[in-house]
């Protein structure tokens, strides 16, 4: 079995510590450690300086805002799915934790962790991309704050500068009551989603309010399916007009073909899957 490169530890307990410890020519956070002590034992990665950051507790809350829900960067997957406030307001965040990997890797691995590693496949980079989260970051040069169009770059490429890390991630709360769904098929339970899909449907006198639709697998980031969204908004509140725009979910897709799946195969799923998550979330928003 491979092992990693020899490199420097380091053990910050506050921010402005781990802030300090990033200025390094070869600096990588650690915090679960899910993706990245693996591509280290195959020697995918050798950064000269880990920077531990388990050690700072302010980064694990989850709490109230005047506008939303604040997630702290080190708040791990099984903590997610069993938060009152998150079931509260986002029940999407604990449907959607069940299909992260297995037991063992929902213990350890963490929100900042998921969205940093950026796999368009991963469900926390599609459920901030439905939430219209912002994703907070720190470095040398204070705070500052990234949609996710403008955090996600490309498969595994993200907007975090050298000496950067995320804090944490905003939920604003929806405009008013609303119904949440999250779908997803893999080749076996706990692997990368071949294709997921998150829904929110909020209603008013009868009508869409706001329809929102996320997809993960259908491209190099998660993306929103915009040309739906917009069609459905202001239309009756019917599965059968949900159902009429479905094709409007595969508007400018373009997967890629993989050891996983065809492209073909993932834009077949895609209306499938955005239906049920549609129809679940409208049945909730409904009731």
């Amino acid at each position: 079995m491979m092992k990693p490169a020899a490199f420097e530890y380091v053990r910050p307990e506050t921010l402005a510590e781990a802030v300090t410890a990033l200025d390094h020519d070869d600096a990588r956070i650690i915090a679960g450690g899910q993706s990245l002590l693996p591509m280290m034992n195959f020697r995918l990665v050798q950064p000269e300086r880990l920077v531990d950051i388990n050690r700072i507790t302010e980064l694990e809350r989850i709490e109230r805002t005047k506008t939303g829900l604040r997630i702290g960067a080190l708040t791990r997957h099984a903590n997610a799915a069993r938060d009152p406030l998150l079931a509260e307001h986002f029940p999407i965040v604990a449907e959607a934790m069940g299909h992260v990997a297995h037991v063992a890797i929902r213990n350890r691995g963490t929100v900042a962790g998921s969205l940093c590693h950026a796999d368009p496949s991963a469900e926390w980079p599609l459920l901030v991309t439905l939430l219209d989260g912002e994703i907070e970051i720190l470095g040398s040069d204070g705070h500052r704050s990234a949609e996710p169009s403008e955090f996600f770059l490309a498969p595994l490429v993200t907007d975090i500068e050298e000496q950067e890390l995320v804090t944490g991630v905003h939920l604003p709360l929806p405009a008013g009551p609303s119904g949440m769904a999250f779908e997803e098929v893999a080749q076996r339970a706990g692997d990368f989603a071949v294709v997921a899909a998150g829904a929110m449907v909020r209603v008013e006198n009868d009508t869409f309010a706001e329809v929102r639709l996320g997809l993960g697998g259908v491209f190099d980031t998660s993306v929103r399916a915009r040309a739906l969204e917009g069609a459905l908004t202001g239309q009756r509140a019917r599965a059968e007009e949900l159902e009429a725009a479905l094709p409007l979910a595969i508007e400018d897709l373009e997967p890629n073909d993989d050891l996983h799946a065809s492209a073909d195969y993932r834009l077949s799923l895609v209306p499938v899957l955005a239906r049920r998550a549609l129809i679940r979330a409208l049945h909730r928003a409904t009731q």
